[in-house]
Order: structure tokens, then C-alpha cells, then sequence
């Protein structure tokens, strides 16, 4: 006797989960300028205290601003002090805050019986001046926008100062100066970024002083950057 048969039903396609993607790691975040800038101020502090040498802090420097990861930030920290005492950046991600625009700001910096100072983010065009006359004169170009691939800036100090501080990734040349019973310390330096902006200064100081000094640590990003993507 023959056995009955089940009578066959259609089944449904069997459904396969889709994976759920998971975390980033955080080696794989984007690093942010926030992040760079502790990573160059903690380098900064390293040359100054011999822990680097120069060598050894430009090669650094380089690669700081090549990273794209907070993977390729942790090496450049990773033998020294700082980096073992929580001051290596966060690996969580910094939210980016716009930045507000350059100042425009007038080309003849003039101080006499007194001070004045530039600093912060301002536009630089191709020429400056600056006259300190029994005062001081402060020039701030490290977080500056270059408006121009050069700039010329023109000294005067009598019975004065002028203090110029410059980003260490830009090219500075001494313009001709003449001191006269004070100092016009202005040293060239020949950034090796072939593109790098060039700030050329000359001019006098009378029983006074005029001095150019380069920031450790201190880089044009927005130039930098701009440099890379290009």
C-alpha cells in the first residue's frame, strides 16, 4: 500500500541578516587641527627642552602636517613624557569651530612714548612699517593670512624697540639694516617649502633694537594645508 504524500507548500525566501557596521576605530578618526596643534605644541616643548633636535623636530613637523588619522599623531608623541601624562590629543573627535575672519588692518604700526601691538588672525598685505620711537613695537605673523607670496617690512626704532615673530615654516631675509648705536638683529632663514611666503625686512635702529624671532612649533596651517591639497 502506497504511503501518502505531503502535499509541498512554497517556502519563503530564508532572510539574511545584514552585518551592522560597527565603531570606528579610533586609530581610523580624522584628526582635526585642534588635534594638530596640541600635537605641535607638545613637540614645541620637546625641542626646547633638548629632548629633540632640530633634525628631529622639522622631520616631525612634516609628517604632523601630512596626517590625516589620529593614528599617524600617536607616533610623533609616543617616546616622549607628555604622551604618558594625558596631554596626547583625545581620540575622540574635537567638533570644529569656524574660525572668524582676518582683520583688515592698517600697513604703519606706530608707537612713540608708548606700545603697540598685532597679533592674532589678521591679513598681512605685500608691505608693512613699523616706527617705535621711545616705545615698542610687537609684530605677531605667526597666526597671520598672507595675502601675498612676499612681504616687505620696513623698521624704524629710536630709542625704541620692534619685536617681530614669525611662523617657523615661512622664509625670512634680511632686507639691508643698519644699527647705529643699537641692534638690528634680523638672521636669515630659508624655509624648505619651496613655496613658502617670504617676509623681508630692513630698515634702522638708533639706540634702539630690532629683532626678528621664529616660534618653535608655530606653522601657517591654512597656507600649509592649502600647499598639500593643491
Amino acid at each position: 500500500m502506497d504511503e501518502p504524500q505531503l502535499e509541498k507548500r512554497d517556502q519563503p525566501p530564508a532572510v539574511i541578516p545584514r552585518p551592522v557596521p560597527g565603531p570606528v576605530p579610533a586609530a581610523q578618526l580624522r584628526a582635526s587641527d585642534a588635534d594638530r596643534d596640541r600635537v605641535a605644541d607638545m613637540l614645541g616643548d620637546a625641542l626646547a627642552e633638548g629632548r629633540l633636535t632640530t633634525e628631529e623636530h622639522a622631520e616631525r613637523l612634516d609628517a604632523l602636517y601630512r596626517a590625516k588619522t589620529m593614528g599617524e599623531l600617536e607616533p610623533l608623541t609616543r617616546d616622549l613624557p607628555a604622551h604618558y601624562a594625558g596631554a596626547a590629543p583625545s581620540a575622540r573627535p574635537v567638533p570644529m569651530t569656524p574660525q572668524a575672519p582676518a582683520r583688515a588692518e592698517p600697513p604703519a604700526l606706530v608707537a612713540i612714548f608708548g606700545g603697540v601691538t598685532r597679533k592674532g588672525r589678521w591679513r598681512v598685505g605685500s608691505e608693512l612699517r613699523a616706527v617705535a620711537v621711545f616705545g615698542g613695537v610687537e609684530i605677531d605673523l605667526t597666526e597671520a593670512v598672507f595675502e601675498h607670496p612676499e612681504v616687505v617690512i620696513n623698521v624704524t626704532a629710536i630709542f625704541g624697540g620692534v619685536d617681530i615673530k614669525v611662523p617657523e615654516n615661512i622664509t625670512v631675509r634680511n632686507g639691508g639694516g643698519t644699527g647705529i648705536f643699537g641692534g638690528f638683529d634680523v638672521k636669515g632663514y630659508e624655509s624648505p617649502e619651496p613655496d613658502a611666503p617670504v617676509v623681508q625686512i630692513g630698515g634702522a635702529a638708533v639706540f634702539g633694537g630690532i629683532e626678528v624671532k621664529r616660534k618653535k612649533g608655530k606653522r601657517l596651517r591654512e597656507w600649509a594645508r592649502k600647499r598639500l591639497e593643491g
